[in-house]
């Protein structure tokens, strides 16, 4: 094997590889894609915005950028939410819109392979498929993959980009 062939498939292998930001909601394990995530912030009490869906908590000043909060576990219909010192907000960047998400916790970055992505169920989840890139499929881990980038970019969302204007 010449060393070309070597370094080829290193640099293939790297591509392949892809890096999720994990937390939690409820008992469940989420992850989204680092390259979407712009910081991680604690948890602040957000300015409400009148007759906004549920799952918009309002908004927050963010070094003079007014950044919509969206509450995950509401927006997904999981149990209620409660707010503790381990409630953080991942502000994600995308499409040229800063948004926050309120989760559980976040608990680690991990870098999956191909392999080790699967596709989707057909049922069984409590969100809809749209949302859903894949299931991190670890040793004795099950990460449920979030296409941050549809979530944010739906039509309801849309009242999110109105939030913080």
């Amino acid at each position: 094997m010449s060393y070309v062939g070597v370094a080829e498939k290193t640099s293939t292998a790297l591509a392949r590889d892809r890096e999720f930001l994990v937390f939690s909601l409820g008992e469940e394990e989420y992850a989204i894609d680092i390259l979407k995530v712009q910081e991680i912030r604690g948890y602040d009490n957000v300015t409400r915005i009148a007759n906004a869906p549920d799952f918009i908590k309002g908004v927050s000043n963010l070094r003079g950028v007014i950044v919509p909060i969206v509450d995950l576990r509401i927006k997904f219909r999981l149990s209620d939410a409660v707010y503790d010192d381990q409630t953080v907000v991942i502000v994600v960047n995308i499409a040229e819109r800063v948004v926050g998400i309120v989760v559980d916790r976040v608990s680690d970055v991990m870098t999956l392979s191909d392999e080790q992505i699967k596709p989707a169920p057909e049922f069984g989840v409590s969100l809809p498929l749209d949302y859903i890139s894949g299931l991190g499929n670890l040793e004795h881990r099950m990460l449920v993959l979030v296409d941050i980038e549809k979530l944010l970019t739906s039509r309801e969302m849309a009242l999110v980009a109105e939030a913080g204007e």
